[in-house]
């Protein structure tokens, strides 16, 4: 394994500070906040303010993933999330990323200066993201999931799963970088929320260190989501420290980037976890 990983021409080292993806969502119905940025200038201060707030990259998304959640043309889509990724790859030197799992918006989005393509759906699809992320020098995501928002709930039982979603991983590294994507620009996720129960998603929070074992940095996405509201009581706006909580865990369990909608509220955490699992001040 090389010494470092690359987000774009970005390079990390893989041990080192945790990462933080903030979530830029230009949709009008995502699960926490539908809405608060469909305007294209609205999302283009939001996105200046992750970065001014302590954000190492963005996740652009123009396609809600929430339970439920019906699907976006291709060109509604690009139409949302190409203008933004364009305005803020002119202001900002850092990796944008755009979640998608559309082959259309994702060659846009490069060519508008994306250097990272989120897929929820791990390649589930075939190859063609990992072709696109190959010949344009991006990095790509790996998320674990199953069936659409419309479906995926209704598929969380699982035999063993931290091992199926592991060897889901794999099977879909494997193929990123039959396409072209070098393995030291993979990043996998376990897809917290997606086809996992409650009880699922702090299985594999608990369990994060057997996915660092797989040789790839991992990205964990716990923000706001439902099992910290089954596991807390509190409703959606209210789960700011719930998110704390499964984010410390996520380090402590060496996850290399946490995606979060509140950067500025969550850095000094995710810095004390970081702390904590080095033994080291500063």
């Amino acid at each position: 394994m090389s010494e470092h990983f690359f987000l774009g021409h970005h390079a990390f080292p893989h041990q080192g500070r945790t990462l933080v993806m903030g979530i830029l969502n230009v949709t009008p119905d995502s699960f926490s906040d539908g809405g608060r940025h469909l305007e294209r200038e609205a999302a283009i201060a939001r996105g200046l303010e992750l970065a001014a707030q302590g954000a190492d990259l963005i996740d652009v998304g123009g396609e809600s993933t929430r339970p439920g959640a019906p699907p976006v043309d291709a060109a509604t889509e690009a139409a949302r999330v190409v203008p933004v990724i364009a305005a803020l790859a002119d202001r900002l030197d850092l990796p944008l990323s755009i979640d998608t799992t559309k082959p259309e918006v994702a060659e846009e989005a490069l060519r508008a200066g994306a250097s990272l393509i989120n897929d929820v759906n791990g390649l589930r699809q075939g190859d063609e993201l990992a072709r696109l992320a190959a010949s344009a020098g991006a990095s790509l995501v790996l998320m674990h999931s199953r069936g659409s928002p419309e479906t995926m709930q209704t598929l969380a039982s699982y035999h063993d799963l931290v091992q199926e979603v592991k060897e889901r991983l794999a099977e879909a590294a494997a193929a990123a970088q039959r396409a072209g994507v070098p393995a030291r620009s993979i990043v996998v996720d376990p897809g917290l929320g997606f086809a996992k129960d409650a009880a699922g998603n702090l299985t594999l929070l608990h369990r994060v260190s057997e996915l660092v074992d797989m040789g790839y940095p991992v990205l964990v996405g716990p923000s706001r989501k439902s099992f910290i509201g089954a596991a807390t009581g509190k409703p959606v706006g209210e789960r700011l420290m719930g998110t704390a909580a499964a984010c410390v865990a996520a380090i402590l369990g060496g996850a290399r980037i946490v995606r979060i909608h509140d950067v500025a509220e969550l850095l000094p955490a995710l810095r004390m976890a970081e702390a904590i699992r080095e033994e080291r001040l500063g």
